[in-house]
């Protein structure tokens, strides 16, 4: 059975209730970096830890984790990493299948960008909001079950080679997507199984979710 975690950042969060209950979190498998935690909270989710070095999380929610008895894992301001990813390094190394990210996106578009490209890092997580979700395409990649979804393919770098989508409204057969090319933008799913492959290059797909 696959395993999945969730991790809660500091950025925007989607302001529906059925987005939550559609993803079935459940709090033993709940991280939060800093002030993911304030949401986890206002949401009457109690995460299993928190990890950061604090300084978006006012005092009154630190206290509300304590009483909770929530692993609270404190750092350094002037530290290599964000408290994001030094998150999601830990919750990797504990073997889940899958990582879904909430909160990754919105505000300072450094903190957007960085945190898009750590898909390419760390190969099991799953950035997701209220409209689509970002994750690695690799090379062989099936799509089951998205019939008539929207998806986009994004090269992350300068080529990706021999691209082969089937089962696309678009299909392509062994094209070179090259970076800055829309070539890939707004495709539709046609099949209930669709396949990408390529021989090289870093390609980062983007499913919408309504």
């Amino acid at each position: 059975m696959m395993t999945k975690a969730f991790i809660f950042l500091n950025g925007d969060f989607p302001n529906c209730e059925d987005f939550y209950n559609n993803l079935n979190i459940n709090t033993e498998h709940l991280f939060c970096a800093d002030g993911g935690a304030k949401k986890a909270l206002e949401l009457n989710y109690i995460p299993k830890e928190v990890w950061g070095d604090f300084d978006s999380l006012d005092q009154i929610y630190i206290d509300s984790l304590k009483k909770n008895n929530v692993i609270l894992k404190k750092f350094n301001k002037d530290k290599d990493f964000t408290d994001g990813e030094l998150l999601i390094s830990y919750v990797k190394s504990l073997d889940y299948d899958e990582i879904y990210i909430i909160g990754g996106f919105g505000g300072r578009i450094d903190h957007t960008l960085t945190n898009i490209n750590l898909i390419f890092k760390y190969n099991n997580i799953i950035f997701i909001d209220k409209y689509e979700k970002l994750f690695l395409v690799t090379s062989n990649f099936v799509l089951k079950n998205n019939l008539d979804k929207r998806i986009s393919f994004i090269p992350f770098s300068d080529t990706v080679e021999n691209l082969t989508l089937e089962g696309f409204l678009y299909p392509l057969n062994n094209h070179t997507l090259k970076r800055g090319d829309s070539t890939c933008l707004s495709n539709i799913i046609t099949k209930d199984i669709a396949t990408i492959s390529f021989s090289s290059g870093k390609l980062l797909g983007a499913l919408s979710l309504d």
